[in-house]
């Protein structure tokens, strides 16, 4: 076998692609779904900031209620569950939302799967041996290069706009404490928004890095490749030999048929055409055989065996063999022809 063929230097088939996904095996990107699933926090949040703070408000309200009052286990037990309930009824409208997040970030990147593979218990993977190795392996070396660049890059941008946040800090120390939570709500959504900005790019690049090394992993060899095809398609020798074995048993159907005829015309060493005619039917007569040359040679044998008259008429052999095809019933072009050569038929049997 040649180096060619062994060299992985071939894209993958939608076949390779479809296998690896159901073996779970798919090009997904945590810092993608991690960006699209903090995006819809974030805008959730904002979009829910008021309703929160009402919420809180009215938890506040509800403490004020207890004081002076002497906190029984009963009253604990009432404030626990009912501060309980209300971050229940707080934290759902944003849990649902970036749940969905998830799901469709995922989903964005290669579909809807489900598949058990996973969770098949594989002895391989608590080998201790190939442990070692993965651990110490060149992929695991990349990775934890990706996360120093990211956290890295992450904290240098936090810390800079941070930096420019602490020059404010002078003057908004000596506000009202409203305008303070305004002043603080306002650079938190500004580092919120550098932050996404941020988180794009790396999620970008990964979920490009990541595409890249996994149909990198699923290339093929060429011999894979026919291999394939020939698993697809299936192996053209075993195709050609059942072609042979299906083309042999219908012709000795066909010939099996030539004793019921009722004569075989030929042109008298290339065609031969067996035709049966059923009067009390009242249908045209019809083709039970037809063959060229070493077949047509086996119908005449046949014919001669059992008796079936041969007549030669080489214009009407070859036009019967062309245009008619076995258990079809002639046209209406030769029913002339054919009635004079059945004619003749029954005239030479009545002679006899």
């Amino acid at each position: 076998m040649m180096a060619d063929d062994l060299e992985k230097t071939e894209e993958p088939t939608p076949k390779k692609i479809e296998d690896a996904k159901k073996e779970g095996n798919v090009p997904k990107s945590m810092d993608t779904s991690g960006f699209i699933t903090l995006l819809v926090a974030v805008v959730a949040f904002i979009a829910l900031t008021g309703w929160i703070f009402d919420r809180l408000e009215n938890l506040y309200r509800y403490y004020m209620r207890f004081v002076g009052v002497e906190l029984s286990p009963r009253v604990l037990v009432d404030i626990t569950i009912h501060t309980m309930v209300e971050m229940f009824i707080m934290i759902l409208p944003l849990a649902l939302p970036v749940a969905i997040a998830g799901m469709m970030g995922a989903w964005a990147q290669f579909g809807f799967i489900f598949t058990t593979k996973p969770l098949v218990p594989d002895l391989t993977k608590i080998d201790p041996i190939k442990g070692a190795k993965n651990l110490f392996s060149l992929k695991k070396l990349v990775e934890g290069f990706k996360i120093t660049v990211k956290v890295g890059a992450v904290f240098a941008v936090a810390f800079a706009v941070f930096l420019g946040f602490i020059e404010e800090l002078a003057s908004v120390s000596h506000a009202p404490l409203m305008q303070q939570i305004a002043w603080l709500a306002d650079r938190a959504m500004v580092l919120a928004a550098v932050m996404l900005v941020l988180l794009m790019v790396l999620a970008l690049v990964d979920l490009l890095f990541v595409r890249y090394n996994y149909f990198k992993g699923l290339r093929m060899s060429k011999q894979e490749i026919k291999d394939e095809m020939k698993q697809l398609e299936g192996n053209p020798e075993i195709k050609a030999k059942i072609r042979q074995i299906q083309m042999e048993m219908a012709r000795r159907r066909m010939l099996a048929e030539v004793p019921n005829a009722d004569v075989v015309i030929t042109n008298p060493t290339h065609f031969a055409v067996a035709l049966q005619y059923k009067e009390q039917e009242g249908k045209a007569p019809k083709v039970v055989a037809k063959g060229a040359d070493l077949i047509a040679l086996k119908i005449k044998e046949n014919a001669r065996e059992h008796h079936v008259q041969i007549v030669e008429n080489p214009p009407l052999a070859r036009e019967l063999y062309k245009s008619v095809e076995v258990d079809q019933e002639i046209p209406e072009k030769f029913y002339q022809a054919v009635a004079e050569v059945l004619a003749f038929v029954y005239r030479s049997k009545r002679g006899l």
